[in-house]
This record gives structure tokens, C-alpha cells and sequence, in this order.
């Protein structure tokens, strides 16, 4: 008998760290939403927050919760929240105006910073290094006992989860070079004692982010406290692409959680007398479950095909309890 969700969370009680993926269109949020609800009602203070660009937690629990954690009426633990990109963007665009002055300032190199700042930010992975900036900051405010992120569809996850790798190749490199400057300029000053003495706030800074990131790699690689699970459904290029980005998930040594199969058609709903279009869509999701349950030995779960559009707090409850049965 293959393991659910529940039974991955019993043999993980110090999971923390939830995040949900997969190819665009196959509801991450709606699964993401079901596993934090089923957290809160544990007894969990729970935050369920999106990654998304293209955020749709306010729509699904009809709900403005954009830019900061709301409690979701009904529930007692459950926080939902849309991180503000734009404003995660500017803030990054601020500090990294700070950060170029000193470097400026430091070097004695009369330029104004503005004259460096568009280049650093038209990078295309600019937006999910300021979204990973603020996913850390989440995190590190540790005012949740757990936390399920909704995030991009798996190309953008891929990229956002893979800046603590990246991160810490970048501030390595970079804290290198400053101390080979400082030193430099050290041994050609005049004044020895007074540049030893003097602050090098950039230095602080990548000490400092060095930190963080080391910290967030930690959590993101703990199998005790965080887990990625893809959701897929049962067609051809979901499954696809989660067969082509696992493996990179796994060599950056984030734990895989599970694959939960979203949106299959229920076999009992329907006779020999239904419309041939049901009959040749379960036909297909047969084909494609088999191949899931082949290609993946960790299918934890699987969602139904709902009458109705899973939108509301009872329509995700629905959700959490095909995700997590009550059992006897």
C-alpha cells in the first residue's frame, strides 16, 4: 500500500517547511491550500503564503490577502498571505543602491550609484532573488509552526530554490575579492592604522548575508523540516515535467515530499451509459496513472475530479479530506 501525505508528516513531526510545485495549470494552489488547512486544523499555527508572480490565494479563498498574513474566517490557525513582488523588488533595488554606494565610496570611484543599478536589476533572475529575499525574511521571523508556499510554476521553483546554491557560490566569490582589496589597499596606504581601522559596511553586509544563506541552505536540505511535493495531473506533460526537474531537486539536496495527483475522475460516478468523452478521459488518466506510479515511487495522494470549481474555505476543506481521509 502506497504512503499518503499524513502518514509523511507522522514520520516527519518536525516537517516545517512545505512547498508545492509543478507545471503551470495543475493545481498547486488548490493542494497547497488543502495541506495547509489540514495543518491549522491540527492545531498548527499555519502560514500558507504565495511564491507566484501571478499570486490566486485571494481568489481561491475569496479574500483580499495580498501584501501581508490574514486569518481566513472559519479557521483558528490559518494564515494566508501573496508576498508583494513589487514591493519586494523595490526594497531589493533600495538596498542594492545602498550597497553600491559603499562599494563606490570604499574604492574612492566618483560614479553615482544609479549608473550601475539598472544593469543589476534587468538580470532575468532579479525577481526571484528579491522573492527569495523575502520568502528567507518570512521564515526567519519564525512567527509560524509551519509553512506551505504556493510556488511558480517548476522552471521558476527550480530557479527560486536554487538561489541558496547560487547565493552561496556568488558571496563566496565575492567575500574573497573584498578581502584581497582591502588587503591591497592596505599594504599601499600611508595611513595603515587609520584604513585598518575604518568600517567596510559591504564586508559586514556579506558576512552577514553569508549567514543567512547558510542558514536558509540548512532548512531548505533538512528532510526533517522541509519537503517539496509536485502535483501533477494525470496527463502526459505534467508527469513530463516532473520527471525532468526531480532529479534536479534532489542533486540540490531538497527533499522531495511526494507526488500528489490532482483532478482524477472518480470511476464510481460513472456507467457503461455516460458520455463517451468521460469514458475515453478515464481510459487516458488510467494510461497516465499507471505510468506516475512507475516512474514515481513516492505518489502519496490522490485529489478528485470535483463538480464544482474549488473555490471558498468549505470547497478546500472538500480537498483536504480527499487529500487526508478520515480514518476508521
Amino acid at each position: 500500500m502506497k504512503a499518503t501525505v499524513e502518514d509523511f508528516f507522522k514520520r516527519h513531526p518536525q516537517m516545517r517547511y512545505t512547498y508545492f510545485g509543478g507545471k503551470g495549470g495543475v493545481g498547486k494552489t488548490v493542494v497547497a491550500a488543502a495541506v495547509a488547512l489540514w495543518m491549522a486544523q491540527q492545531g498548527k499555527r499555519t502560514l500558507l503564503a504565495s511564491t507566484n508572480p501571478v499570486h490566486s490565494l485571494s481568489n481561491l479563498f475569496k479574500q483580499d490577502v495580498f501584501g501581508k498574513p490574514v486569518l481566513i474566517p472559519g479557521t483558528e490557525n490559518l494564515y494566508v498571505q501573496e508576498i508583494d513582488t513589487k514591493d519586494t523588488i523595490e526594497r531589493s533595488k533600495s538596498e542594492i543602491r545602498e550597497k553600491i554606494s559603499w562599494f563606490l565610496k570604499f574604492a574612492d570611484i566618483p560614479t553615482k550609484a544609479d549608473d550601475f543599478i539598472e544593469s543589476a536589476t534587468m538580470n532575468p533572475a532579479f525577481e526571484e532573488s528579491a522573492m527569495f529575499e523575502n520568502m528567507i525574511n518570512i521564515m526567519f521571523e519564525d512567527a509560524f509552526e509551519f509553512y506551505v508556499f504556493d510556488t511558480a510554476p517548476t522552471a521558476n521553483a527550480r530557479r527560486l530554490l536554487g538561489m541558496s546554491k547560487v547565493y552561496t557560490l556568488w558571496v563566496d566569490k565575492m567575500y574573497k575579492s573584498r578581502e584581497e582589496a582591502a588587503a591591497m589597499r592596505l599594504s599601499l596606504s600611508f595611513r595603515k592604522k587609520k584604513v585598518a581601522e575604518e568600517e567596510d559596511p559591504l564586508l559586514e553586509y556579506l558576512t552577514t548575508f553569508r549567514d543567512r544563506i547558510e542558514h536558509m541552505r540548512v532548512l531548505l536540505t533538512d528532510e526533517e523540516k522541509s519537503a517539496f511535493f509536485f502535483v501533477t495531473l494525470l496527463e502526459s506533460l505534467p508527469i513530463a515535467v516532473i520527471r525532468r526537474f526531480i532529479g534536479w531537486f534532489k542533486d540540490f539536496g531538497i527533499p522531495i515530499g511526494g507526488v500528489i495527483i490532482n483532478e482524477a475522475i472518480d470511476k464510481s460516478e460513472v456507467g457503461k451509459d455516460s458520455a463517451q468523452f468521460i469514458i475515453n478521459r478515464i481510459k487516458m488518466q488510467d494510461k497516465y496513472r499507471e505510468e506516475a506510479y512507475q516512474s514515481f515511487d513516492n505518489v502519496c495522494g490522490e485529489i478528485p475530479l470535483f463538480e464544482n470549481e474549488v473555490r471558498g474555505v468549505g470547497m478546500v476543506e472538500k480537498v483536504a479530506q480527499a487529500l487526508f481521509p478520515p480514518s476508521g
